[in-house]
């Protein structure tokens, strides 16, 4: 075994993780020289490189794949085993990294945060915002969060809100000129504002439920955005019909501020799951982060 080579591999999974060297040294709290002196070293160690570099991306070669795809786990185990050691002496300790979409943080996560605050003052939770369906394995994040019908089977999942529905909603501005909707049929004739999605790059196709059955509108209209909270904006400004989930504007809609359309058709969506892979749950961290959301779950249940 070549020993100078095992302190360099974290620092080789950083940079394959955040796909540069500078983003790698920011995590890590190094220079961005000091890391690329470590990727250099392994890979002259190893005579061949692990990442083709240009002037714009980083990304890993065919022995850069393998090499990651045998030092992750390995570094995942060693860190875990090294948690719970830890643990054993004191409190739950480190940094949680977490992929969920924006809308999580209001739909779920405001008052865990808040709680882990005071319950785990030793643990330090990052959010990524991030609206596509990533591999949370791959890029190095403890968890994610999604919706039920989202997250794969292999995966541990556990509630962190009720069932939801999606809902249309305009101002009564944008209702006062164009009118309601009264079927399906007229979302045609009306302005709405569109998703694009982040993976396939397409446009999503609104769902609703109509004499039992599902079904899959296509919209269009003058606004695309990529995330609720535009939608929301664009539609507090009169733009069009947004497609949302209900609680993100049940404020809106009880000052009167925005209309709820079309509410016969509206479809319940399986609510917010934190989910992560089989053996996560043991890290301190994590476990301290499920122990938290249960404590809220059930204050919520007897309040």
């Amino acid at each position: 075994m070549d020993r100078d080579l095992l302190p360099h591999l974290p620092i080789i999974a950083a940079v394959a993780r955040r796909g540069g060297f500078a983003a790698a040294a920011s995590e890590l709290g190094m220079s961005a020289s000091a890391v690329s002196h470590a990727v250099r070293l392994v890979e002259e160690r190893l005579g061949q490189p692990l990442f083709a570099r240009t002037t714009r991306s980083v990304a890993l070669t065919e022995a850069g794949r393998s090499l990651i795809g045998t030092i992750t786990p390995a570094l995942q185990d060693i860190h875990e085993r090294i948690e719970r050691i830890k643990a054993v002496k004191g409190r739950p300790s480190g940094l949680l990294r977490i992929n969920a979409s924006r809308v999580c943080l209001p739909l779920a996560l405001t008052r865990v945060i808040a709680a882990m605050g005071e319950r785990y003052p030793e643990v330090e939770v990052e959010i990524f915002s991030d609206e596509r369906l990533t591999d949370i394995v791959a890029e190095g994040f403890d968890a994610g969060i999604r919706i039920g019908e989202m997250i794969a089977q292999d995966m541990v999942a556990v509630r962190l809100t009720p069932p939801f529905r999606s809902v249309i909603v305009a101002s009564p501005g944008y209702i006062g000129r164009f009118g309601r909707p009264n079927t399906l049929a007229d979302l045609s004739s009306h302005n709405c504002i569109g998703y694009r999605l982040m993976r396939s790059g397409g446009l999503y196709q609104w769902e609703f439920v109509e004499n039992g059955r599902d079904v899959a509108v296509t919209v269009s209209g003058q606004a695309i955005v990529t995330e609720s909270h535009s939608a929301i904006e664009l539609a507090l400004a009169g733009v069009g019909l947004a497609y949302v989930f209900e609680p993100l504007v049940q404020p809106e809609i009880g000052s009167g501020r925005l209309v709820q359309l079309l509410s016969d058709y509206a479809v319940t969506e399986a609510g917010l799951f934190l989910y992560f892979p089989r053996r996560a749950e043991l890290a301190p961290k994590l476990r301290a982060f499920i122990d938290t959301v249960r404590h809220i779950g059930r204050e919520s249940a007897a309040g």
